[in-house]
């Protein structure tokens, strides 16, 4: 914890499944502009989140002497005030607790976020001291969007006004009220000041703005005993002062302990909900990740069905359901499920369903979702989908020319396509004909269905031997997209995703070929890598300016839900014997429980050793992913998982 090298890159996050979180590094330095003690969405604003409450700095006084605990880097790699070198435990194995010794005292804090609620609860217990000791609080306000900066400015308002236990403040026209509130009164002293220059390492790293101002508009003082407890409220709503300690409380028992590896991915999985007015989804991630629909459905089995949650898979998927039932009608666009008119978003949802019905059942994946697939299926066959086209060989194609349509979807500077992957794709074809296959099962024996199955029938037949003559080459593994006469050699995952389906057009001797190919060339212990080292272009250090991340998103770095498909396949080819490859796999995940976003998964990995994690603290379709193999070991009785 005193090693900064160390410690300020290990990060935390809490959710509130609304879109609020608190996101930091666990010594309270905050090393990215999205970092925050309080951060919320703000839809009247805009559909990003607005960091309101960026940190608070607590101070110990003792005999007159102040000991301040907080943490902020400034210019010159200036660390003040160094509160991380009190500290003498961490603990997250239910919330994000730590232990401080100042001379003679004692002190824990522990952090908890309010479930739907904007609101998060710091509970602080005296457990020794030796004299009389008092505690103070400094606010550390923006007011701003996560992906923006603050400065010093006039425009800021200075005004509050005290409640119950403490005060309330807006600094700008437009944001709510921030109720800061403790359930023991305070003295609040009004001394308002800018601290300037406060800079953010992770933003400096990726090339972009790190530096910004933040107003503190005073400090709260409280005297506190040996035994004692102190709570602090900061949320957009005045809250009841007594009832503080309870909340705490009832929030820490329903918190699902992180002692083993699927806790940590279930505790995780859970934090990506998301529930608002209009419904119930999947974040992509945190910190700066909205609603994605191709990332929501690849998230979507692992962290419900695989955390015996199929509850919140039916709600979640009600949801999407009206999304995409009005764009396939009336070709409206969702305002939260973002991305609904990509081309593989309806063959993601096809497959999502697919897994639900392992779990429910397929008479009651008919009932719930028959309709919904008929409807998916029938705006590709029907020619009605804007970027996927039927094309008399039985396969599909899009054009990704000017857009990116798959999930490789890095862009130039002028918007177009990093990985220009147009035509035929291979998981696209893969993906469509295991939805079409699916379709046939669940309908088969519904006597009104008869000929629509043999409608489908006439569909996958053909694709059954263009699939293998489109993309199968004399290497043994799959062309990545084939445009015309041009099929791209490139060594990409996208075809462990075709030989991992439950329903694949590639027979058990093609995809013991692919496997070799993938795990001699793709296989790490975090996942696939997205391009092989002996493709053209290999970067697997995600690293440098904004361009040059952009440039070696898709070129080498390695995705974790990868891992999902490549043991499906695994296990298709070599059954449970199988397995304990897979599981010696899986310690590359269970270690990243303590590195990186702390329980969680990071959006992507370098793709040479020693593998660190990058960009987004927590994805969703890694911690689905690998939710989904665990599942899987379970599901097969190998009794090692």
């Amino acid at each position: 914890m005193i090693n900064l090298e160390q410690s300020l890159t290990k990060e935390i996050l809490r959710t509130n499944q609304s879109g609020a979180y608190h996101c930091t590094t666990i010594v309270g330095c905050n090393t990215r502009k999205q970092h925050g003690l309080l951060v919320i969405p703000i839809p009247e604003i805009d559909d990003n989140s607005h960091v309101m409450l960026s940190s608070l700095d607590e101070t110990v006084i003792q005999h007159g002497a102040p000991f301040n605990l907080g943490l902020h880097k400034y210019k010159g790699n200036v660390f003040s005030p160094n509160g991380h070198k009190y500290i003498r435990e961490y603990d997250c194995e239910r919330v994000p607790t730590h232990t401080f010794r100042v001379g003679g005292v004692i002190m824990k804090r522990e952090k908890i976020f309010i479930t739907n609620e904007n609101r998060i609860l710091i509970r602080y217990t005296l457990v020794e001291a030796h004299s009389k000791t008092t505690l103070q609080f400094r606010p550390f306000l923006a007011f701003r969007n996560a992906n923006d900066l603050c400065v010093e400015n006039s425009v800021a308002s200075r005004e509050y006004h005290e409640v119950k236990n403490g005060i309330a403040t807006c600094m700008y026209d437009g944001y709510p009220t921030l109720y800061m509130q403790f359930n023991h009164k305070p003295r609040f002293v009004f001394d308002p000041h800018w601290y300037k220059g406060i800079e953010y390492i992770k933003d400096m790293e990726r090339g972009i703005p790190y530096t910004e101002d933040l107003y503190v508009p005073g400090y709260f003082e409280i005297d506190i005993k040996k035994g004692e407890t102190l709570v602090f409220s900061a949320g957009t709503e005045e809250v009841n002062t007594h009832n503080l300690s309870r909340m705490h409380e009832e929030e820490v028992k329903s918190r699902t302990p992180r002692t083993s590896f699927y806790n940590c991915l279930k505790n995780s999985a859970k934090q990506f909900y998301l529930t608002n007015a209009d419904g119930n989804y999947i974040l992509a991630g945190y910190p700066w990740f909205k609603i994605r629909a191709r990332d929501e459905f690849l998230a979507l089995p692992g962290c419900t069905i695989s955390n015996h949650h199929r509850p919140d898979f039916e709600k979640i998927m009600d949801t999407a359901k009206v999304a995409l039932m009005r764009f396939i009608e009336e070709g409206t666009l969702d305002k939260h499920l973002k991305g609904i008119d990509l081309p593989d978003v309806p063959l993601w949802a096809i497959w999502s369903i697919q897994e639900y019905a392992k779990d429910a059942g397929m008479d009651e994946a008919r009932e719930r979702y028959g309709d919904l697939i008929k409807a998916l299926l029938a705006h590709i066959i029907d020619g009605k989908h804007p970027n996927l086209k039927l094309q008399p060989n039985g396969l599909v194609i899009t054009d990704g020319t000017k857009k990116p349509m798959s999930w490789m979807d890095s862009t130039h500077p002028d918007g177009t396509p990093m990985v220009p992957r147009t035509g035929y794709l291979v998981e696209f074809n893969a993906l469509w004909y295991n939805a079409l296959m699916f379709a046939q099962d669940m309908f088969d024996g519904i006597e009104e269905d008869r000929l629509y199955i043999a409608d489908l029938k006439g569909i996958t037949s053909k694709i059954k031997t263009s699939f293998v003559e489109m993309f199968l080459n004399d290497y043994g593994y799959l062309y990545d997209y084939v445009d015309g006469t041009y099929a791209d050699p490139s060594v990409r995952p996208n075809m462990i995703i075709a030989a991992g389906l439950d329903y694949s057009p590639l027979d058990r001797r093609q995809r013991k070929r692919l496997l070799d190919v993938v795990t001699r060339e793709l296989l790490t212990p975090k996942g696939l890598r997205t391009l092989s080292p002996k493709s053209w272009g290999y970067k697997p250090w995600y690293l440098g300016s904004p361009e040059e991340r952009e440039v070696a998103y898709y070129a080498g770095s390695a995705r974790p839900w990868l891992m999902g498909f490549y043991t499906d396949a695994y296990i298709k080819v070599f059954g449970i014997n199988g397995a304990s490859f897979i599981e010696r796999m899986m310690i590359g995940f269970e270690d990243e429980m303590s590195q990186g976003g702390i329980g969680t998964l990071s959006e992507l990995y370098d793709g040479n050793p020693p593998f660190i994690g990058r960009g987004a603290v927590s994805y969703a379709p890694n911690v689905g992913g690998v939710l989904r193999v665990l599942r899987l070991f379970k599901n097969i009785g190998f009794i090692n998982a």
